[in-house]
């Protein structure tokens, strides 16, 4: 088969794809996915390089499981891409003392790299999480920016019967403005614009917004709230006047400079990676457990929005997610993906087989038992139970999610 076909047949079927699903569920659905193959595409990559920086034979270096749909070979290596995109692996022999390996690679083998090269492939994964979350995190506050209290704007202008233009269309404020101080002082968030409007009902103020990057100083005159109505009812009451422009606040996004938002990525990959460490302690506690059965058996269960708020999701829920985020602006997207990263990377990490933070568990038993002369060779075949039986705990977790994801979906926790 010519390689250079094989490709192009490939890639065409890949922009099929592509535009189906973008045809199907909008343009933010193969966004997603995409990002979602780049995630476990840096995971591989991870391994791949760090066991060849480390002397080791890479025979294999797959995204997804099953039946192969393209792949080639090049060097020592056989890249390719299977059906099934759940994931992906890197191979290299020798994982166990007991795999047969033939003499001549014996050296490049993982079972014969010093500890600390286990370690750092069986851990390249899950810091190239990390890696694509602060990524991700930096590029959503220098690059996108996010909502920020301190950055209060006009969402909308509110309509009062018999009044065809407010205090705020007549002091000449657009949507989009930003308000910046009232009288000099400075607005650091909704609460305090509202409170300084309210207190100078019929008395002028002087407003400091930013426009398109240029500031502009306007003069308003808050109406008496006691004398205005939307739709028949009173918008305040009591013997106090109470101020109102006639406005919608919303959280501005506001961008940071790029060195700035390096501790700042830093300081939110954190926080979600203690969320993380929370939410995997949660997701394999026996009452989570006994709560997904209950909403696997029951319709009514699975409907409860306290339930749904804290079960976890399948691919499918988090695909859903994600979408239904990206509606809302990209700097959502980037958020959830980010977490995406970090609780992956995480759960990675659990020091059981097969999960990569088994082996550095083997490794580190290894190590500790070994002696100068005599290192110690772990029989991971006495771990079958327990491996047996995580597997199962893993098999019925992804079942069930992926079924309730299916049959009784989380409801849009944007609207």
């Amino acid at each position: 088969m010519n390689p250079r076909g094989a490709i192009t047949r490939f890639l065409v079927v890949v922009a099929a794809i592509a535009v189906g699903l973008a045809w199907w569920g909008g343009w933010a659905l193969p966004v997603v996915i995409f990002a979602l193959l780049v995630m476990i595409m840096g995971h591989e990559w991870g391994h791949y390089i760090t066991a060849r920086r480390a002397g080791l034979l890479v025979t294999d270096f797959f995204v997804g499981f099953g039946p192969v749909v393209w792949s080639t070979t090049r060097g020592e290596t056989r890249y390719g891409v299977r059906l099934l995109p759940l994931g992906g692996y890197v191979k290299v022999p020798g994982m166990t003392w007991r795999d047969e390996v033939d003499p001549a690679i014996e050296d490049r083998t993982y079972r014969r790299a010093s500890y600390p090269r286990k370690v750092l492939f069986a851990s390249a994964g899950s810091l190239m999480h990390v890696v694509m979350a602060l990524v991700l995190a930096w590029a959503s506050l220098a690059l996108v920016g996010l909502p920020a209290a301190n950055h209060v704007g006009v969402a909308g202008f509110t309509h009062f019967d018999g009044i065809s233009r407010n205090a705020a269309q007549v002091a000449g404020l657009r949507v989009g403005d930003r308000i910046v101080a009232v009288d000099g002082h400075t607005v650091t968030d909704a609460t305090v614009l509202v409170a300084l409007v309210h207190d100078h009902a019929g008395q002028t103020v002087r407003l400091t917004i930013q426009r398109g990057g240029a500031t502009l100083h306007l003069v308003a005159t808050p109406m008496d709230g006691r004398r205005l109505t939307v739709g028949g009812v009173r918008v305040a009451s009591g013997a106090t006047p109470v101020g109102y422009l006639g406005i919608s606040l919303v959280d501005q996004v506001a961008r940071q400079s790029a060195l700035a938002a390096i501790p700042a990525a830093g300081a939110r990959v954190w926080g979600i990676f203690v969320a993380s460490l929370h939410g995997i302690a949660h997701v394999f506690s026996p009452g989570e457990f006994s709560s997904l059965f209950h909403q696997v058996t029951s319709a009514r269960a699975a409907s409860n929005p306290t339930a749904q708020l804290n079960r976890p999701q399948s691919i499918v829920g988090v695909v859903r997610i994600a979408v239904q985020g990206s509606q809302l602006g990209p700097g959502v997207l980037l958020a959830i993906l980010m977490a995406v990263n970090i609780f992956v990377g995480v759960l990675n990490m659990v020091p059981l087989l097969p999960l990569d933070g088994g082996y550095v568990a083997v490794a580190t038993y290894e190590r500790l038992r070994s002696r100068r002369g005599r290192p110690y060779r772990a029989d991971v075949t006495k771990l079958n139970p327990v491996i047996y039986a995580f597997m199962a705990v893993l098999l019925v977790l992804f079942a069930s999610t992926l079924y309730l994801d299916i049959v009784h979906p989380i409801a849009n926790p944007f609207q």
